[in-house]
């Protein structure tokens, strides 16, 4: 598969991913935070899923 998320989404999914763990780890928000799972691993592959059937790339084009 090809990389679909750029560098400005990586970090944010990354940083929101952290977050959200962090909080349910340490039972601020809850369990739901762990939900945080899913954007720090697109992140960190650097590949979404949910980007493919709408045919979205956040990547800068290569010329």
């Amino acid at each position: 598969m090809k990389a679909n998320v750029g560098s400005i989404d990586r970090t944010v999914r990354i940083a929101v991913g952290l977050t959200l763990i962090a909080g349910a780890l340490s039972g601020v928000i809850g369990a739901w935070g762990w939900i945080g799972i899913l954007p720090l691993a697109t992140g960190t592959v650097g590949i979404c899923p949910a980007y493919l059937p709408f045919g979205l790339n956040t990547c800068r084009s290569k010329h």
